[in-house]
């Protein structure tokens, strides 16, 4: 079933020039519909006063070398849209565990939650904890590479390296005076998205303009859940982490990172949050990823930086094979401790 499903997901979604958006699958409030690469197991955490579950994969190599490694996804993907690097780490022999944050895709969207990256890291660290995991190399990517540095931030001797594919933060957005948007405000905007708007983002800021039709089942994933029975829990629950993002910058502790890292970056990446509201004049100079790279690479003690000029936002979707390579190679390289 879940092969067929997704083997018709491109032609589903497919958006010829002028046409009318597709008709979408209606994906339920924890993504019930959208089958995973994995199986998918829940870990029962009480959090803020309220029971929620946290949706992970879980996924064992034939031959292990010993190591973990944890991927974070981004605000606007989901742990499934690792697939390709979960395979080869596995193959690799790492024990992979890709969970899904509070609030998203799989996981539970309370109706109440005080967000912030400590608490999401401290949710990780949990999961981690109840599997018996001491140490691991946190992958992040977007949203997931702010995560990623807050996690390593909090739980240094919890965490052997850090890997940020293309994160989001680089910049503090508010003190370059990108405007600030309330979260009623953003949980208006988050009740209109569509496949098609969330489409049209995409090509604009992730892609550079370059579309593949395999990019279209991470655009329905997304989608299915908006137009989905809990689409007013997931808007306000992507509302609500809109706001962490843009309010609480990891950026400038950059140099008190403790961790081997290493900064994997695609040159044509724009992603900025508020673009929208900001000034004209401001504008242009948002989510400059080439100039945000090398910066972070500066701020980060003995980090290494790796560039995909070719690509942007998601290398890992982009360019599988070039990008999980580059992965692994970063993850075998000798360590230099910061």
């Amino acid at each position: 079933m879940r092969k067929s499903l997704l083997a018709a997901l491109p032609a589903l979604f497919a958006l010829s020039s002028g046409a009318a958006e597709p008709a979408l699958p209606s994906f339920g409030p924890q993504l019930e519909g959208f089958d995973y690469p994995h199986s998918v197991q829940r870990h029962a955490i009480r959090s803020q006063g309220e029971p929620l579950q946290m949706a992970y994969m879980d996924v064992r190599p034939q031959r292990a070398n010993g190591r973990v490694v944890v991927l974070l996804h981004g605000k606007n993907f989901c742990a499934a849209t690792w697939e390709s690097s979960i395979a080869a780490l596995r193959d690799a022999g790492y024990r992979v565990i890709a969970p899904d944050q509070i609030g998203f895709c799989k996981s539970s969207k309370p109706v109440h939650y005080q967000y912030t990256l400590h608490q999401l890291a401290a949710n990780t660290h949990a999961l981690l904890q109840s599997l018996r995991i001491e140490r691991a190399s946190i992958i992040g990517h977007s949203m997931g590479g702010m995560l990623g540095a807050r996690y390593a931030l909090m739980y240094p001797q919890a965490s052997e390296r850090l890997l940020l594919v293309n994160p989001i933060g680089l910049e503090d957005w508010k003190a370059l005076g990108v405007p600030w948007r309330s979260v009623d405000e953003a949980y208006a905007r988050e009740l209109k998205t569509s496949f098609a708007s969330i489409k049209q983002y995409q090509l604009e800021v992730y892609y550079g303009g370059q579309w593949k039709p395999e990019y279209d089942r991470w655009v329905g994933m997304l989608a299915g859940l908006y137009a989905g029975p809990g689409h007013e829990r997931v808007a306000w629950n992507q509302a609500l982490t809109s706001d962490m993002i843009f309010t609480q910058p990891v950026v400038h502790e950059f140099g008190n990172l403790r961790v081997p890292t290493t900064l994997l970056i695609g040159q044509r990446d724009r992603t900025a949050i508020n673009r929208d509201l900001a000034s004209a004049e401001l504008k242009p100079k948002l989510g400059l990823y080439p100039e945000l790279g090398r910066r972070a690479a500066r701020a980060i003690a003995h980090s290494t930086l790796i560039e995909f000029d070719d690509l942007g936002h998601s290398p890992q979707v982009e360019a599988p094979d070039r990008f999980n390579r580059h992965l692994i190679e970063a993850l075998a390289a000798p360590a230099t401790k910061p």
